[in-house]
């Protein structure tokens, strides 16, 4: 579990000063940071480009370098996911599962893309961002700063909301591929392939082993 306090160092103030109670000065207290994170947006945007996350590291990541307390992780359930699921918890996020159904025992609907070409269908849909913006609104009061983590033009109301409330910190893209909507807020966005050296997951059991180590 990542934790998320942030102490003061005593020694940063200087011998001269009248001391102040540090913990008690607003003004002092690092402003709380909360992330919500599209979990289907940024693994598939991440996986598109070759990389998988680390998500271990990238809790530790959102808490060391932008102060992260609480990190939202909304996620579509599967059954069969559960163990997926107590490996984010166990990595400090906050796991909010959404109901997924089943989109093969649909009624069969075609819907082609520009080409006239059959679009495939998702075996398993869940659509998480209702629950991502309601969180947002409904912890609004606990946090001075958001970071949404999600390069998905469907969260860019919210995004345009905590910007006017001056409670945006952050868009974190999984890539530069991601919504024009965003344009509007570029010194904003941080692309996460920026930091895949740091974020990406490496599987060390799949390497192939070097006749030299025998």
């Amino acid at each position: 579990m990542v934790d998320s306090k942030v102490l003061t160092n005593p020694t940063d103030r200087k011998v001269a000063e009248p001391k102040v109670d540090r913990l008690s000065d607003p003004k002092s207290r690092p402003e709380k940071v909360y992330a919500f994170i599209d979990s289907q947006n940024l693994n598939v945007g991440t996986q598109k480009f070759g990389w998988k996350m680390n998500w271990v590291r990238f809790r530790k990541w959102l808490a060391d370098e932008y102060n992260v307390e609480n990190a939202y992780m909304f996620i579509g359930y599967i059954p069969e996911n559960e163990a997926l699921y107590e490996q984010m918890h166990d990595a400090g996020f906050l796991v909010v599962l959404k109901q997924t159904f089943d989109m093969t025992r649909l009624p069969p609907e075609e819907k082609f893309d520009a080409n006239g070409v059959p679009e495939e269908k998702p075996p398993v849909k869940g659509n998480v961002d209702t629950d991502l913006v309601l969180w947002a609104m409904k912890e609004l009061g606990n946090y001075q700063k958001a970071i949404i983590v999600s390069g998905d033009g469907d969260f860019f109301s919210l995004v345009e909301y905590l910007h006017s409330k001056k409670r945006l910190l952050h868009v974190m893209t999984p890539s530069g591929h991601y919504s024009q909507l965003y344009r509007a807020y570029e010194e904003y966005i941080v692309q996460l392939d920026h930091h895949k050296r740091t974020l990406q997951y490496r599987d060390h059991k799949s390497r192939p082993k070097n006749p030299k180590d025998k």
